[in-house]
């Protein structure tokens, strides 16, 4: 493991996750939620931890994130986060709350803590209430040292992800080594505002709520917000992060000297975390990133990112390698931004395909051989100003089609 003893640098560890900051440990088990594969999780640190979150914007809130918040908003902190998968909790009613306050009530006298500092999350189908004996018994067992470590954790919030999410990061503050993990899950129901995704982070920074809240709202605007995998936006879904202090810095807030290196990690975890969500959408075989430059506001690049991000035309083109520039010069015209259609300048790769106003002549197989790399870049620059925003996201191909038409059963 590398350590940071010098410097403003940022040290990424691929490999690293929620337990490379100290303090924090995590782990899973099968509880029978699942035929097989492990279903329950939790992350913990050894003393109570600032905390903030963001949370879906869909107005069918499953319960688990009405919990969540409730936990939060009482002192701004938390000691643990519990997990399943396979069943969202969500359109449950008051039973549905019932049970999700019964999580949390369960794990929290199995560590030893107040309800308040235990959050809840759930993540899988809609509309059937949690089977509370199975919850209950691995509850019982989570915390057992047969069920600890990280790969545990990482595969018990897994649904149809084909790939577990992950990154660390190391910086110097204040003279001390301040790590930040992240986790998350993701795969379906993604969409720019909060969508199907859990975002675990957890960091040994000693760090005040107001600023940690409010950097976590501005970096998941860049981040989180701007991927999509397929338009649908869910109940469930979140980002928290918990910072326990134990790196033993001084306070950071925005007028700390060393906040932009923390920032910039933060920033980091978030980001590999969104492009990993991003890239593992369901059925997908690239990596599609979107670069908006010469915008006028930040509104204004993000809505043309995201109109072409989301659109199914350009995410089938990508697949079929078809460099149908139209599908994306369609997309810029109706993201709802005003511009003029004869300045703009479009290029997929290194190759300009449509420019003031008119088709740029391009080397056909050339483009097609571009098309079919893992990860395929589109670059928009709308000469208006000098604002840009990036969005990512994945083709969409017919095992899109299977993986969704067969997800209950």
């Amino acid at each position: 493991m590398a350590q940071v003893t010098t410097g403003k640098e940022i040290v990424i560890l691929k490999d690293e996750s929620v337990t490379l900051p100290k303090g924090f440990k995590a782990g899973g088990l099968h509880c029978g939620l699942k035929r097989k594969k492990l279903d329950l999780g939790y992350i913990a640190s050894a003393v109570p931890a600032t905390a903030a979150g963001v949370y879906t914007t869909n107005v069918f809130q499953a319960a688990p994130l009405v919990v969540t918040q409730e936990s939060l908003a009482k002192e701004n902190k938390i000691q643990a986060i519990v997990v399943n998968s396979a069943n969202a909790n969500a359109c449950t009613g008051e039973q549905g709350l019932k049970d999700a306050y019964e999580m949390q009530s369960q794990f929290a006298a199995e560590l030893g803590v107040k309800d308040h500092l235990v959050a809840v999350t759930s993540t899988g189908v809609i509309g059937e209430l949690l089977p509370m004996d199975k919850i209950n018994t691995g509850i019982k067992q989570l915390l057992h040292k047969d069920n600890e470590g990280v790969n545990n954790f990482l595969q018990a919030i897994l649904t149809t992800d084909l790939m577990v999410k992950q990154i660390g990061v190391q910086m110097n503050i204040d003279g001390k080594t301040v790590s930040i993990g992240g986790a998350a899950k993701g795969s379906g129901m993604i969409h720019p505002n909060m969508a199907t995704m859990l975002g675990f982070v957890t960091t040994d920074a000693n760090i005040a709520y107001t600023d940690l809240s409010s950097a976590l709202k501005d970096i998941t605007n860049e981040t989180f917000n701007m991927i999509t995998v397929d338009g649908d936006t869910s109940t469930n879904d979140m980002v928290v992060v918990m910072a326990n202090g134990l790196a033993g810095n001084g306070q950071l807030t925005k007028d700390h000297p060393d906040w932009e290196v923390f920032y910039a990690g933060l920033k980091t975890v978030c980001e590999a975390l969104a492009k990993k969500i991003a890239r593992d959408g369901e059925g997908a075989t690239k990596l599609i990133e979107v670069k908006v430059a010469g915008a006028f506001s930040q509104q204004a690049a993000r809505a043309v990112g995201k109109a072409i991000i989301s659109s199914n035309l350009v995410k089938t083109a990508i697949y079929g390698t078809d460099a149908n520039w139209g599908r994306i010069v369609t997309a810029i015209g109706y993201s709802g931004v005003p511009i003029d259609p004869n300045s703009i300048k479009v290029s997929i790769g290194a190759y300009p395909v449509f420019e003031n106003g008119l088709p740029t002549p391009f080397d056909e197989a050339k483009l097609k051989q571009y098309l079919e790399q893992e990860n395929v870049q589109i670059v928009v620059e709308l000469n208006q100003g000098d604002v840009s925003a990036t969005a990512w996201g994945c083709d969409l191909t017919y095992d899109y089609v299977k993986i969704n038409a067969s997800y209950r059963t």
